[in-house]
């Protein structure tokens, strides 16, 4: 029979990260798959399974899975004041985070439908929370991380039949992102790259009609504040709209920002923190634009929630 110290090694060897990348992923959220991963690991020690002759990995995809859905489902019990954006990590190769790809999953398989950094992606992440825990639980573990049917029932205490009925009804409900799904390459990182440059240079040089020309039509800004800090509480819609939004909180913060690039959930960013401490601001924040097939920014994502930013250095 195996120790608990050889339980706690072959935990923290070789199935941490795999369990990371895996919670992250169902809650959005650094601070809460860290959680998770801890309260696995405890329940691993405290109450390991019977068989510990077996792979620990099935055993302990199965508690994280069930702690992750009943996280969802506190969360949307509770609500969140504000719109909901997904914590930002770091994956440029400078990064101190713990992987957030599973040690064998070195390259993507052919069978999955999602590419493991697409679903890092904000885009990605956020079009998983139109589905439930389950479905949310199965997709993930169906089409990314290419488990079988019955792999699938088994992390989840699912029947095979219900898991095919909820990978069903999850890939009917992500139907508007594989629309427009923009898959992190290395082409689309430069030209993310070179757009968020502009954007940011036509805002240091006040100009509203070069910046209206980097964005979309149909362009939306999206910021999460977590209720803490002054952020806009609803989506701002339109070129118009959008333009005077960045531009009058430029205007009104201009010079008060040391600014940094680096990669988040697979494409460019900036992280801006402040100069000036003032009660009821964001301290710091992290930017991100999304492109439409055009080259155009169709989407702005910020996120300044204190809470949200524990894994940015």
């Amino acid at each position: 029979m195996q120790t608990v110290s050889a339980i706690a090694g072959r935990f923290l060897e070789t199935d941490r990260r795999f369990l990371w990348a895996l919670c992250y992923r169902m809650t959005g959220n650094a601070a809460d798959a860290d959680d998770i991963v801890q309260d696995t690991f405890v329940k691993a020690i405290e109450k390991p399974p019977s068989r510990l002759d077996e792979p620990l990995r099935p055993w302990l995809v199965h508690v994280a899975m069930n702690l992750s859905r009943d996280l969802l489902r506190r969360r949307r019990r509770r609500g969140y004041e504000g719109e909901w954006l997904p914590s930002p990590i770091p994956t440029d190769d400078t990064s101190d985070l713990p992987s957030y790809e599973p040690p064998s999953a070195v390259e993507d398989s052919p069978c999955t439908r999602y590419e493991l950094i697409e679903s890092i992606s904000i885009a990605f992440l956020l079009a998983l929370e139109a589905l439930t825990p389950s479905q949310r639980a199965v997709l993930l573990l169906r089409d990314v991380f290419d488990y079988s049917t019955d792999e699938t029932a088994d992390a989840l205490g699912m029947t095979a039949s219900n898991v095919k009925v909820s990978l069903h009804r999850a890939r009917a409900r992500m139907r508007e992102y594989d629309k427009n799904r923009s898959i992190p390459t290395s082409s689309l990182r430069e030209k993310t790259k070179l757009a968020l440059e502009k954007f940011l240079i036509c805002l240091n040089h006040r100009d509203a009609a070069g910046l209206e020309q980097l964005l979309a039509e149909n362009v939306i800004s999206l910021s999460d504040s977590g209720g803490v800090v002054a952020a806009a509480r609803v989506p701002v819609r339109g070129r118009s709209r959008v333009r005077r939004l960045v531009m009058g909180l430029n205007e009104k913060s201009a010079g008060t920002f040391d600014l940094k690039f680096g990669d988040v959930n697979g494409l460019p960013a900036g992280f801006f923190t402040s100069r000036i401490q003032r009660k009821g601001f964001a301290s710091r924040f992290c930017f991100q634009c999304e492109l439409d097939d055009q080259g155009r920014i169709r989407r702005l994502y910020t996120v300044l929630a204190p809470a949200k930013l524990t894994a940015i250095k």
